[in-house]
């Protein structure tokens, strides 16, 4: 099923593309696979002249709440890298937005609601890790706040393909549109070479407040 998507007023949101995450054991598609279809994208997001958000958590910031499976820990803090992009994900500090949170939902305590309204988003396509963990805490964060939403489903991916699959054939389908990266590509536009990416769409990191 197609999609249309008016690339000014769309904005890509990544979450948690970062060195602490990426490598784990994910289901039903690897880590690297997703790094792969976030960076391709991100690339397409930016040669159609929409918005590109990349969001990462500060692992060692992170509540830990009580709670009958709580998400397991290290003994000793986590090093400062696990919570840095992955250099394949493609970040560009020139032309992207970064924003820093210390929970799962990228909205929470963070400028990223005001960095999309300012640059006029109304659509947000989500990807990253986890599916149901960090996407679909900011997904319903997102929809509370009024965007339509697109789900890359196969540029997401989480603990088990379980719930990989309960997420996006049953919640994402009732809040917003869920597609595959090449269908998403190809209602952009289609790849451009890197040469004809352009932005001036600003550029800056959120975290508590836009600066």
């Amino acid at each position: 099923m197609s999609v249309e998507l008016n690339a000014k007023e769309t904005a890509l949101v990544l979450i948690d593309l970062q060195n602490g995450i990426v490598g784990r054991q994910l289901a039903p598609y690897s880590g690297t696979d997703v790094v792969t279809a976030g960076a391709k994208l991100a690339n397409a997001v930016r040669s159609a002249g929409g918005v590109v958000v990349y969001v990462h958590v500060l692992v060692n910031e992170v509540l830990a709440l009580n709670a009958d499976k709580s998400m397991p820990r290290p003994k000793e803090p986590f090093p400062p890298e696990a919570s840095e992009l992955v250099e394949s994900a493609g970040y560009q500090q020139e032309n992207d937005v970064l924003v820093t949170k210390r929970q799962w939902d990228a909205f929470y305590a963070t400028g990223l609601d005001q960095a999309l309204r300012r640059r006029g988003v109304k659509t947000v396509i989500l990807a990253g890790i986890a599916t149901n963990f960090g996407v679909e805490s900011t997904a319903r964060s997102a929809q509370a706040r009024g965007y339509d939403l697109v789900f890359a489903e196969d540029a997401m991916t989480t603990m088990s393909a379980e719930m990989h699959t309960f997420a996006v054939e049953t919640l994402f389908p009732i809040i917003g549109r869920v597609r595959k990266t090449d269908e998403i590509v190809q209602a952009l536009g289609g790849e451009k070479s890197a040469a004809s990416e352009t932005s001036a769409l600003g550029v800056g990191e959120e975290q508590g407040a836009y600066n």
